[in-house]
């Protein structure tokens, strides 16, 4: 995610914090390469212009040029205005004791799934949501819909297959779903005594914008009055999402995007658009296919990372969601005995593996994306899980047993070289070696303790 333009920028922003002293010369020659840069990253040519404007403007400011450390001013400044270009007025989906939410966009935008996404989201929230079927052009969609909602144990509403008109279908679903079908004073649909607080409308998609998709669509919000119109657009699409979101708010007047496939866009030029164009704040993002790939978006954050400052706020986040706090204790407590053992580690590395991809990780973390030739070879990581998971329980308990022909077992076992088994066990071996070393050990405690300060 980003990784182009951030490495881009991390080169750039080195050079300038190199001078001593700042002029309008460097200034001009370092905002030239980051508007190329912007630009190659698919950002919206429009949108690049205005925001160097913005930033030159302030970074010729005295406060700057007559700074003990100019580069660095200068770096705040574009996180500051970057942040801004992001959102910075983000707000939450705006629902109230209960509501309901419309989803719209194209087909392969990720759309079906981004309703699970975020019905599973609010309902770790304290919320109660129900998904309701609305695509009536592809009955595989409302399937899709469907199993999700089983997999999130969220109940699920169908429309008749037979029925080709929208508003029915939905009044029908709602009167299924056991809410009264009646009307308040807005005149939109009631849902009284439904048991859920929040309806999420998966609507139909076509492969472009048509106008019979948008007639559809502007039928079903009128008849529903929805809190929220969220738009879901692929990030991976680059100028086209840009294009697709400026086009639904048009007609639609959305109130929200949802940026899906972020994790694959390396370029990121969408999301640095969409919210100056359409003047609509980006409110959710997809980083997986996951079901819990899902976050709400914050703008500072983002520039964070793409500035390589990393988000260890996130990084917490989805540490104290994933690890069982008495494993991690456990865990502890092995590292400063120094009796860690293969055991402890497939723990350990079961528990990163539910913080999502680990490229993502390290992305989160300050100055990473700084390290030259940093990356992170899944199969390699699969390879090591394989290996670890061919040894008996006493191999892993007790590593120092794993003779020539264990090693040949296990290597047949995962699928690996011997070599690799070597590797694997070496690296370990290392490993114990340096918590046993108790100037390192503390050193390295005190390390954590400062990042969970």
């Amino acid at each position: 995610m980003f990784t182009d333009l951030s490495d881009k920028l991390q080169d750039i922003f080195k050079e300038l914090r190199g001078h001593g002293t700042i002029n309008e010369s460097n200034i001009d020659a370092a905002l030239r390469q980051v508007r190329l840069a912007l630009l190659e990253a698919d950002v919206d040519f429009q949108v690049a212009k205005k925001f160097i404007a913005r930033v030159k403007e302030k970074a010729l400011g005295e406060t700057v040029l007559r700074s003990i450390t100019p580069g660095q001013q200068i770096v705040k400044i574009f996180h500051d205005e970057l942040t801004a270009l992001l959102g910075g007025d983000a707000a939450p989906v705006n629902l109230g004791d209960s509501g309901r939410i419309l989803i719209v966009g194209l087909n392969g935008s990720g759309k079906t799934t981004s309703s699970a996404k975020l019905a599973r989201l609010l309902k770790k929230q304290g919320r109660a949501p129900v998904l309701v079927a609305c695509d009536l052009q592809r009955p595989a969609a409302i399937e899709q819909l469907a199993t999700l909602g089983r997999q999130i144990e969220v109940p699920v509403f169908t429309p008749d297959p037979a029925e080709k008109n929208v508003e029915r279908a939905v009044a029908a679903v709602l009167a299924q779903s056991g809410g009264q079908n009646s009307r308040d004073a807005s005149g939109a649909p009631g849902f009284t005594g439904a048991g859920h607080s929040v309806e999420i409308f998966d609507t139909a998609g076509r492969q472009e914008i048509d106008e019979a998709l948008i007639q559809e669509l502007k039928r079903l919000k009128e008849f529903l009055n929805p809190q929220e119109t969220l738009l879901v657009v692929d990030a991976a699409t680059g100028q086209q999402a840009v294009s697709v979101a400026s086009r639904f708010n048009e007609a639609l007047s959305i109130t929200g995007i949802i940026l899906t496939k972020l994790d694959g866009d390396a370029r990121g030029g969408a999301a640095l658009s969409m919210r100056e164009v359409t003047r609509q704040p980006i409110k959710f993002t997809g980083t997986g296919e996951k079901l819990d790939q899902f976050e709400v978006f914050v703008p500072e954050r983002l520039a964070g990372r793409i500035l390589g400052m990393g988000d260890v706020v996130s990084l917490v986040e989805k540490a104290a969601e994933a690890i069982d706090e008495e494993e991690a204790a456990r865990l502890e407590r092995k590292l400063r005995t120094a009796s860690f053992d293969f055991n402890d580690f497939l723990a350990q590395f079961k528990m990163m593996q539910r913080m999502g991809p680990l490229e993502n990780i390290l992305g989160m973390l300050p100055g990473m994306s700084n390290v030259q030739g940093l990356s992170v070879d899944e199969k390699q990581l699969k390879r090591t899980e394989a290996i670890v998971l061919s040894m008996t329980n006493e191999e892993r308990t007790r590593p120092g047993i794993l003779n020539a022909r264990r090693r040949q077992r296990i290597a047949r076992g995962s699928g690996c070289t011997v070599t690799e088994v070597n590797d694997l066990l070496r690296r370990f071996d290392q490993m114990r070696k340096m918590m046993k070393s108790t100037g390192k050990m503390k050193k390295m405690m005190a390390q954590l303790a400062r990042m969970r300060s």
